[in-house]
């Protein structure tokens, strides 16, 4: 077994840094961040089973890994073709957020909701499992939309007195109306009407990267559309279970929902 050498993986920390002519992700191993550890082996490379991305640098090749939220603190491992590389997450505290949603049934769903709410559900998962494999990936964003940042990734969540799961997005507040745009190339992969995400947009990027975008008040892009950066895939809305008009926006890695705010050029 291999372990990652701490000041390597401090070095590959340093925000806004590029190996060779790739501009990575800001890495933050901690709970609901990113890992960006060298691997050597040129064979697939799996975290808790599930493939994730890997890009070749001037360095060499390395593995960029989500981190879920519940993702417990010390040393991990990764899969890398027969051999194992081991690295560390660190501990990370998020603060409470307390939410009135005026719409008790949004909190509180009634039985007949619950077969709409476990199909929905199943059609993301889904696409959060997609893995394909694109001729580029840009891994750094530009914001999707225009606004002020009304609540950040990671917060513990009591709504109407009720503790509920970490919020796994970033939300972006704004008029009702404003365009939302690709924050980079991607393939619409779903778009709907869901229960507590309202009208929802879902892009993939390559190699489990998935991006969603909901409460929109209007969706302009289909299934099967390919998008380029900048380019509108709807409005923004209160659709859904909302206190306002707002994007709330996800980023997905290997299916673990991972903070925005590292991908992005500039912070918001």
């Amino acid at each position: 077994m291999n372990r990652i050498p701490g000041l390597l993986l401090l070095c590959l920390a340093l925000s806004g840094i590029s190996l060779g002519t790739q501009a990575l992700p800001k890495a933050e191993a901690v709970p609901g961040g990113i890992a960006i550890v060298p691997v050597k082996d040129s064979g697939a490379v799996t975290y808790n089973g599930r493939r994730v991305m890997t890009r070749h640098t001037a360095e060499g090749r390395v593995a960029i890994i989500g981190l879920p939220l519940g993702a417990e603190t010390g040393p991990h491992q990764l899969q890398v073709g027969e051999s194992r590389v081991e690295f560390l997450v660190d501990h990370r505290d998020y603060e409470v957020q307390r939410l009135t949603i005026t719409n008790k049934r949004k909190v509180n769903p009634y039985e007949r909701d619950m077969s709409r709410i476990n199909r929905e559900r199943a059609e993301m998962d889904a696409a959060f499992l997609s893995f394909t494999e694109p001729d580029e990936i840009d891994l750094r964003f530009r914001l999707p939309v225009e606004g002020v940042v009304s609540s950040t990734f990671g917060l513990r969540r009591i709504l109407n007195d009720q503790p509920r799961s970490p919020h796994s997005g970033l939300d972006l507040a704004a008029p009702e109306g404003t365009p939302i745009v690709a924050p980079a190339a991607g393939t619409v992969l779903e778009t709907g009407d869901y229960f507590f995400n309202g009208n929802t947009v879902l892009l993939d990027h390559g190699q489990g990267l998935i991006t969603m975008y909901c409460h929109m008040s209007a969706i302009d892009v289909e299934p099967g559309d390919r998008v380029e950066a900048g380019d509108l895939l709807g409005k923004v809305g209160q659709t859904g279970r909302v206190t306002g008009a707002h994007l709330h926006w996800s980023v997905s890695l290997n299916n673990a929902r991972v903070n925005p705010v590292l991908f992005l050029e500039a912070s918001p």
